[in-house]
């Protein structure tokens, strides 16, 4: 590591939640990428985890906050930041700048107050602290007498408004290039234009979430969406697929859009495709829909196409949304008695907390239900004990009460938001300029020690490493 200045971990280095990340001048002020929570039975070196959500580090030498996107994991503790004294701007793109305080609000809901005027001041506070920097410009986050650290975003492809974040390190005559990949997506994701790797990187960052595994083809996921979706269709079955509000839920109805545009009088049973329901049971995702409709000019080419084609792949004649409470209920209650083909979306996309838990509880013991997973279940929640027991018939427990599997589960990782080990490794391999060093976080054990051995076969002579804290 070079002498003048220095990257600290606190969080994303025991599990794949809780992305907290610090690049400062030695002995000198800094910044922060991400402030997340931590979720699931992951926790930080120093013992935090999603009941510890004080910051636990220093921060009156942080000048800044750099958003890489706003997924709980990496945004999830900035009330907690703001409440410990971090006075800084909040930098994000321009399309998270839409979607943080949405975000936040959410959070604070859940965790803190339901008072409006307390939102309400929080929410301008947030927005009052939000830089929105567009991506390919540099921007000062980091300035001393004796150096500067200059940010710039590049788009990471993995939901709208994500960035991996370069880093123009000046100090002592000296400059080195750091780059913090965020959460880097997928190629052929929906919506999203694959990311692009930066020129340079002397230091790299990276995540690892799929570090040892490869994801699915487009074509392949597509087919065994349509296989699942269909069986709903011949049983009167529900497909419930666990989502988060912004990202995931967004995708997953782009593709069950072209299914239906492509399949529509297509008869499965005593149903065509056009009979069935798109259920997306979350006011969040709602908003965030809405905010992904209006943010067009960030979809890839692909997206754009079906729009001018006079289609509406986020707002399609099948689709529904569930609003208060009193409506959830409803239509819980009418899918289990009734039965009907129907995809229900909801969060949480771990099935740790939710709309999700209700429909989960009511319909895991039918065997015309299917549960999908489309995301990465972290270790220790209620997703990852379905996603590993449901196949074998076996139990989850959910708000403490024992449930036996019954329904159909299925994990389709081709629609996963996250870059599979071939994308990890591409992103390195097509720098020009490769890095010297290379940190690598947010990921499960194997996952990371495998994209070690990746890194280290594709260059030799860098460092890789592992951070523990």
């Amino acid at each position: 590591m070079t002498s003048f200045f220095e990257i600290c971990h606190h969080g994303a280095v025991n599990g794949v939640t809780g992305s907290c990340h610090e690049l400062r001048l030695r002995d000198g002020p800094g910044m922060l990428v991400d402030c997340g929570l931590f979720q699931g039975a992951e926790t930080s070196g120093s013992g935090a985890d999603a009941a510890t959500l004080k910051i636990d580090f220093p921060i009156e030498h942080i000048q800044a906050l750099v958003v890489s996107h706003v997924h709980i994991d990496h945004v999830g503790r900035i009330p907690y930041l703001l409440a410990a004294g971090f006075r800084g701007p909040i930098i994000c793109t321009e399309p998270s700048a839409r979607l943080l305080p949405l975000v936040l609000e959410d959070a604070m809901k859940m965790g803190v107050t339901r008072d409006r005027r307390q939102l309400q001041r929080f929410v301008d506070l947030i927005a009052g602290r939000i830089v929105a920097l567009p991506y390919g410009r540099w921007q000062q986050a980091v300035a001393a007498a004796g150096g500067s650290i200059a940010i710039r975003f590049q788009p990471a492809g993995h939901i709208l408004g994500s960035a991996y974040v370069e880093c123009e390190v000046k100090a002592a005559g000296e400059q080195h290039r750091v780059v913090f990949s965020g959460d880097l997506g997928a190629p052929h994701a929906p919506l999203l234009p694959a990311p692009r790797s930066p020129y340079k990187a002397d230091t790299l960052v990276i995540e690892s979430t799929y570090g040892d595994r490869l994801h699915q083809g487009r074509r392949e996921r597509s087919l065994q969406l349509k296989k699942v979706v269909e069986r709903a269709l011949r049983d009167d079955g529900a497909v419930l697929i666990p989502a988060f509000s912004i990202g995931r839920t967004q995708e997953i109805l782009y593709e069950i859009e072209g299914l239906i545009h492509r399949h529509g009088d297509d008869q499965a049973g005593a149903h065509r495709w056009r009979d069935l329901e798109i259920i997306v049971d979350s006011p969040l995702a709602a908003g965030f829909t809405r905010v992904y409709r209006e943010l067009r000019p960030y979809w890839d080419a692909e997206a754009l196409g079906r729009v001018r084609a006079g289609r509406h792949p986020l707002a399609f004649e099948q689709l529904y949304t569930v609003g208060d409470h009193a409506q959830h209920q409803r239509a819980v209650n009418y899918i289990k008695q009734r039965g009907h083909p129907c995809v229900v979306i909801a969060a949480s996309g771990m099935c740790a907390g939710g709309r999700m838990v209700n429909y989960l509880k009511a319909l895991i013991g039918d065997p015309r239900t299917d549960i999908l997973f489309i995301g990465y279940q972290a270790a220790g929640t209620p997703g990852r004990a379905i996603q590993r027991h449901g196949p074998q018939g076996g139990w989850v427990e959910l708000d403490g009460q024992r449930f036996d599997i019954r329904a159909g589960v299925y994990t389709i990782s081709g629609y996963s938001a996250h870059a599979d080990q071939h994308n990890l490794v591409n992103f390195v391999r097509r720098m020009r300029v490769k890095p010297r060093q290379i940190r690598i976080v947010h990921g499960d054990d194997d996952a990371k020690a495998e994209l070690q051995r990746q890194y280290r076969a594709l260059l030799p002579t860098a460092e890789v490493s592992i951070p523990t804290g």
